[in-house]
């Protein structure tokens, strides 16, 4: 019996995810646990593993196209099978029931109509994300495009067949300024448009001096595809920068203490048992002790509210292959140092392999972000909106002090904070910095509260 696979819901808020690659084509045998496809949501990919076994009937879907989370992709049974059933494009087409006639009607009376262009907005229509990214850069004339996805939805390729069909919008239409500089480039004196930019039917002639002046050709280049997560990451960012009133006060403080206390762990861990405690979990555990009692900085930050946390959801920035990632520790000021530990080389893990949970990278009310082991002093980190702060951990460096009169080194770490000036001011952050060096400065005595 023929068994459908179906696009997972992987977490709560993700609505749909984009097919990355088959690793199967139709005809191909399956064997249990084999995988299919690789697909992707906005910050993770995942690998959908066969769960029966018989040949790849049927795929639905292509690379690329965005699939509405539990529908149909592809179809296992046996060789000859019928799947036709399973479509979700075949389900969709039955609801649209409209006579033929009646769209031909109607595709006449719009290419009839001299008014201007309807406008290209897609609040109203189904459409998948990418597809409405497309328009909004592109001004793909909707007027004319045809729905191919599931239940009638508008999804990227259909976008794409309007603009290789000439069917966009006019940038006047739209109620956009298009430079004509950024059209046509001039070469005329000065980089101004000539009549020969103007007609390109014109052949353009190189003069002898140009020949003895051209510059060698390095315009060799590769052009790669810009993935989701570096969309989202580009999106966020920017609306960060462009919209708070980010402020950065840098610290630093004598680590003497919580490097000796790492020491004594990794050298009586495996006698122990102890957990691998590291001083990136040291920084993490002091600030989900200090952040409770600035509550400012545990914010989630709205333009006519603000929404202050009771617990630390504390996001841990990562590097991965894919980008950076912020998974969110939930409930930090309730667990021990070992299980902040435990917890945040966990996330850490899946969201390099790229099988973190949606879900666990949304949620965080403050974030810290360590650049320390790439040998950074200082920096300026950005904030992860809608948090209203952010912690920067920077390199170990050796200082002198005065003690007793006279001039000692010590290790001294560094610590940069970005807060939200919209949500805080100056003096409230500089108190949480104050008192985070002091945390850290008597671990000790913070592990014994």
């Amino acid at each position: 019996m023929a068994t459908p696979v179906i696009m997972p819901r992987q977490g709560q808020s993700v609505e749909s995810c984009i097919i990355t690659k088959w690793q199967k084509k139709p005809g191909d045998h399956v064997s249990l646990g084999d995988v299919l496809f690789t697909y992707e949501t906005d910050k993770a990919t995942f690998d959908e593993k066969a769960k029966t076994e018989g040949e790849l009937l049927g795929v639905f879907f292509e690379e690329g196209d965005d699939v509405e989370c539990l529908l149909n992709v592809c179809v296992i049974g046996q060789k000859g099978e019928s799947y036709e059933e399973f479509d979700p494009k075949n389900a969709s087409a039955e609801k649209k029931e409209e006579p033929e006639k009646t769209q031909q009607t109607q595709t006449v009376a719009v290419a009839q109509t001299e008014a201007a262009p309807v406008s290209a907005g897609t609040d109203h229509l189904k459409i998948s994300p990418r597809a409405k990214n497309l328009v909004n850069t592109t001004g793909a004339d909707l007027r004319y495009c045809t729905p191919t996805g599931p239940n009638g939805r508008i999804i990227e390729r259909d976008i794409r067949k309007l603009i290789a069909e000439g069917k966009t919008v006019s940038a006047a239409a739209q109620g956009e300024y298009v430079s004509l500089e950024k059209e046509i480039a001039g070469t005329g004196i000065g980089g101004m448009i000539s009549t020969a930019d103007l007609n390109p039917s014109e052949e353009k002639k190189p003069t002898a001096a140009a020949a003895v002046c051209a510059a060698p050709d390095f315009s060799e280049c590769e052009e790669v595809k810009l993935p989701n997560i570096r969309k989202v990451i580009a999106r966020q960012m920017h609306a960060s920068l462009s919209e708070m009133a980010q402020l950065t006060l840098n610290t630093s403080f004598d680590a003497t203490e919580i490097l000796a206390y790492r020491a004594k762990v990794k050298e009586s861990r495996e006698k122990l048992g102890l957990a691998n405690i590291t001083l990136n979990d040291i920084i993490l555990f002091a600030v989900s002790r200090v952040l409770p009692d600035h509550k400012d900085l545990n914010a989630n930050f709205f333009e006519d509210k603000i929404v202050y946390y009771k617990h630390v959801n504390l996001g841990v920035a990562v590097d991965t292959p894919r980008g950076l990632m912020v998974p969110t520790v939930f409930g930090a000021d309730t667990m021990s140092l070992s299980a902040i530990s435990s917890a945040s080389k966990k996330l850490q893990d899946e969201a390099k392999s790229g099988t973190v949970n949606p879900d666990l990278l949304r949620g965080g009310t403050f974030t810290v972000t360590n650049l320390g082991g790439l040998g950074v002093e200082s920096f300026t980190p950005v904030i992860n909106p809608p948090q209203t702060g952010i912690l920067g951990v920077d390199n170990v460096t050796t200082r002198v002090k005065m003690v007793g009169g006279e001039m000692k080194p010590y290790q001294a770490m560094g610590l940069s904070l970005t807060f939200d000036h919209r949500a805080l001011d100056g003096a409230p952050a500089a108190r949480f910095l104050s008192d985070l060096v002091s945390a850290l400065e008597n671990f000790s005595l913070l592990l014994a509260k």
